[in-house]
């Protein structure tokens, strides 16, 4: 049984609290009178002395005409309130009398923990950054079943701490769920993009409705339904790997282009970009996915270390990732498909 401390007390705060309890021994400190039957409410001295684990959850509001209700793109933008969390870091330094656990579950914009939180932290004291995938209607349900647990270090490495908290949630999780393990930084923007990914889901679904209203004899459910079973691309990893944008996928630096006339490789091409202003692909092998002639405004480099995929040809051996783009003739149609969807009726061809 662990001495866990809450700082803040409210939506959020007393019903995670309230969890713990159920297991640990909980104290739990809000700026407002709270009362509770499993979670003793007290000053926040006693809790800051007596807790070994102290969980921060205290608001991060946004600024006033923020909240959604109304259109925010033509305005400034704004970051959340951090002077809670601030207030309750400093107050961990004001009253510990020995080194504790801290760990900020309360949402904030990515790098806001390393340039504002932090440094601000007394060194003898540990600390995490844990972001809960919690819906305010039901706290207590989401807190046991997270579809995952993110949990932030400062280096993204997967520290003692953090694998003393792991221990920690396995003594009140209904579930089993993955636990991500990332710099401060990554789980913040984890947290901020996974609320985004819903956003843009709300969006398009109801975009979708009013397509169908203006068009008719179009039932959303069948719709919005079908795409939802489409596992493969849409509700699965595919296209989930960052890449060139416009320039389409990776290629080995030792593939062969035809630029401003001359043939080189990506890697030749890359090491002399510098020296002239603009390179005109004219035309290309397998290793370009331009199509006639396509001005290269930028070519970068990034170390791949996953597994390659090998192609036999008449003309030798192709060895591409995964994500990488190809030219294939497949039943007579020709198209641009990813190397790891290719089948074996499949044919490429060159551009």
């Amino acid at each position: 049984m662990k001495k866990i401390g809450f700082m803040g007390l409210g939506k959020l705060g007393l019903e995670c609290a309230q969890v713990f309890a159920e297991q640990h021994t909980v104290r739990g400190y809000d700026i407002y009178p709270r009362t509770s039957d499993s979670v003793k409410v007290c000053d926040i001295a006693e809790l800051v002395n007596e807790s070994e684990w102290i969980f921060i959850a205290v608001p991060t509001p946004h600024a006033e005409g923020y909240d959604g209700s109304v259109p925010s793109s033509h305005m400034e933008p704004r970051d959340f309130g951090h002077d809670a969390v601030i207030d309750a870091i400093k107050n961990v330094n004001r009253y510990a009398t020995t080194p504790k656990k801290v760990v900020l579950i309360s949402t904030v914009l990515p790098g806001t923990t390393r340039k504002h939180f932090y440094p601000l932290l007394d060194s003898k004291h540990q600390f995490l950054y844990n972001p809960y995938l919690i819906a305010m209607g039901s706290v207590k349900w989401d807190m046991v079943n997270p579809e995952m647990v993110m949990i932030g270090t400062e280096d993204g490495n997967p520290n003692a701490l953090a694998g003393e908290l792991i221990d920690l949630y396995k003594t009140i999780m209904a579930n089993n769920p993955r636990y991500e393990i990332g710099t401060w930084d990554e789980c913040e923007a984890i947290k901020i993009f996974y609320n985004t990914f819903i956003s843009a889901k709300v969006g398009l679904v109801n975009m979708i409705q009013d397509f169908a209203l203006r068009i008719g004899n179009i039932n959303v459910d069948v719709v919005t339904d079908a795409l939802a079973r489409s596992t493969m691309r849409i509700m699965g990893p595919k296209y989930m790997t960052a890449g060139m944008g416009d320039a389409g996928a990776c290629t080995l630096p030792s593939f062969k282009i035809n630029v401003n006339g001359n043939t080189t490789t990506i890697g030749e091409l890359y090491d002399t970009f510098n020296t002239n202003d603009v390179f005109l692909v004219e035309s290309a092998n397998y290793a370009c996915t331009a199509k006639d002639e396509k001005k290269i405004a930028a070519v970068t480099k990034t170390k791949f270390s996953g597994d390659m995929l090998k192609f036999i040809t008449d003309s030798g051996e192709l060895i591409v990732t995964p994500n990488h783009l190809l030219p294939i003739s497949r039943a007579g149609k020709r198209m641009l498909v990813r190397a790891d969807e290719i089948v074996d009726t499949d044919k490429l061809y060159k551009l």
